[in-house]
């Protein structure tokens, strides 16, 4: 006998699967602004190890000489990921999600067993309520990323404007640096998150789109941490889907 576990609410599922396309879009419209200057490789004195965007790589993915477009994608689309971000932050303090999301003094130990029981270095998986430390770690780490996102990329659309804040991230290259670098950040933790909900499998995947999972009758619920908590939930083998 199987029994159903509510997962995830309706606001958190909306704010995850509008933020998908919108976060790609972005990445896209970006890559066609960066490469009407892309100065970004690793190299060893005048030997270049690594270009991120060799030049087959553009004629292939047609981005060259779409500039103008670019910009303009980017500036439309950065309002809705700006909304979309603050509405996702606004809901978890109001619901109180946001003590499954904020990591404690727990949350880097946890992490580093979960590493451990993914690398197959431990034999049993850590306990937890609805994300683990690494997920917490993770999830919470998007979310100021996205902040960084926000404030570096007006820092280099509108330098004058914003003179001040441009200033404090650095000037003008390094503000453009650190934009550079989040979105690094995020194509490398959408390619892990991919793998980690394959890993998970359709129980784990349905659930953010339904909302609710199917766990067997005689799996122990769960006791959630402190007062004014959503619905407990029993813990999942591996971890979740990103929320937002």
């Amino acid at each position: 006998m199987k029994r159903i576990v509510h997962k995830h609410p309706l606001a958190i599922r909306w704010f995850h699967w509008i933020n998908f396309p919108v976060l790609f879009v972005m990445i896209w419209s970006g890559l066609l602004i960066y490469w009407a200057y892309d100065p970004y490789k690793i190299s060893v004195g005048s030997y270049t190890l690594l270009s991120f965007f060799p030049d087959g790589l553009y004629k292939f993915l047609n981005v060259p000489f779409r500039l103008a477009e670019g910009m303009a994608w980017h500036w439309v689309f950065m309002w809705l990921f700006m909304l979309n971000g603050l509405l996702y932050i606004g809901y978890t303090f109001i619901s109180g999600e946001w003590r499954h999301l904020v990591p404690n003094k727990n949350s880097f130990r946890e992490a580093i067993a979960v590493t451990l029981y993914d690398l197959g270095l431990r034999k049993t998986q850590p306990p937890f309520i609805k994300y683990n430390g690494a997920q917490k770690i993770a999830y919470f780490s998007i979310m100021l990323m996205g902040v960084g996102s926000v404030l570096t990329g007006f820092a280099i659309y509108k330098p004058a404007q914003f003179s001040w804040l441009t200033g404090l991230l650095g000037g003008y290259k390094a503000a453009r640096l650190e934009h550079f670098i989040l979105t690094i950040g995020y194509v490398l933790f959408f390619f892990v998150h991919i793998g980690q909900v394959i890993r998970a499998g359709w129980q784990n995947f349905q659930s953010m789109v339904t909302g609710f999972e199917f766990i067997k009758r005689s799996d122990p619920p769960v006791t959630p941490e402190s007062p004014g908590m959503p619905d407990p939930v029993a813990p999942s083998p591996t971890p979740n889907p990103l929320p937002a």
